[in-house]
């Protein structure tokens, strides 16, 4: 077993322009902003993303990063709509398959065990099959002769998770009140990341908390970055909530503002402007 820690330099720099890249976390909820933050930085383009899609998806809008988007929503949580994505999708930056949220769950399934669809009921009766150029249907062949649509898999390159613990190795854990499907996106994947907010001993993992919490398993897991505070401004219970107060400005601040005092140094330098912010320096 090898110790699969390393930087979300390091990380990030295993990506290539054009893959499919899948980012867990639930609107703003548990997101791996410090890998997404890391992302920024490179020159990688031309991405298909998958993810339920929160500032994750508002970053890599903002600054053109994005040519598809999969996904059931985009949103702040407290925001209801997240602002970069929907400037984004209204001067046409990106092609855009929108389905429920069950569909991209089924998609993952499928992906996960490799299959090339998995039928739901999800999606029947609605304008998602309108809206979703591509999608079809399949009839069961039993005697019920059902019809379901035939939700494709979410085939991804890469996967970014973060998690609440981790260890060298790449086993997670989450401590908060829902996974996620973050195990979904690291077994759909070819390669996975996982950020954390703590590394620790494999048996640590297991000395306070439920074994259910340990949702990563390290088969899937390609690397490992100790990132404290790395889902901000999302939230990351129980360690810390949403940051409100900073996603207020980051909802309400022009862009080329924001960027410049939090996006144009490396991740030191973020959590440090964070951190002035808070203390009204």
């Amino acid at each position: 077993m090898s110790d699969k820690t390393m930087s979300a330099q390091e990380a990030v720099g295993r990506l290539e322009s054009g893959m499919t890249l899948g980012i867990g976390g639930w609107g703003s909820r548990r997101k791996p902003m410090a890998l997404v933050r890391a992302l920024l930085r490179t020159r990688i383009s031309d991405l298909t993303v998958v993810s339920y899609g929160g500032p994750d998806v508002g970053l890599l809008a903002a600054v053109g990063r994005i040519r598809k988007l999969v996904t059931a929503f985009v949103t702040l949580d407290s925001i209801p709509l997240e602002p970069h994505y929907r400037a984004a999708r209204e001067r046409g930056g990106f092609e855009l398959m929108e389905v429920d949220e069950a569909m991209f769950m089924w998609g993952l399934h499928a992906a996960a065990n490799r299959l090339p669809f998995l039928p739901v009921r999800a999606g029947i009766g609605s304008d998602v099959m309108r809206a979703g150029p591509g999608l079809r249907t399949v009839t069961s062949p039993y005697e019920d002769s059902e019809t379901f649509v035939a939700m494709p898999a979410l085939r991804l390159d890469a996967a970014f998770v973060h998690m609440n613990r981790a260890d060298r190795l790449g086993n997670g854990q989450y401590l908060g009140p829902d996974p996620y499907f973050d195990d979904l996106f690291c077994e759909a994947a070819d390669t996975a990341y996982l950020s954390c907010e703590r590394i620790v001993d494999t048996a640590e993992l297991t000395k306070e908390a439920a074994p259910q919490t340990l949702l990563i398993k390290r088969h899937t897991v390609t690397g490992v970055v100790e990132a404290p505070n790395g889902a901000h401004f999302t939230s990351c219970a129980p360690d810390y909530g949403r940051d409100e107060a900073f996603q207020k400005r980051y909802a309400g601040t022009p862009w080329a503002e924001f960027s410049a005092r939090f996006l144009d140094g490396d991740e030191q330098a973020y959590q440090r402007a964070v951190r002035e912010v808070r203390e009204g320096t």
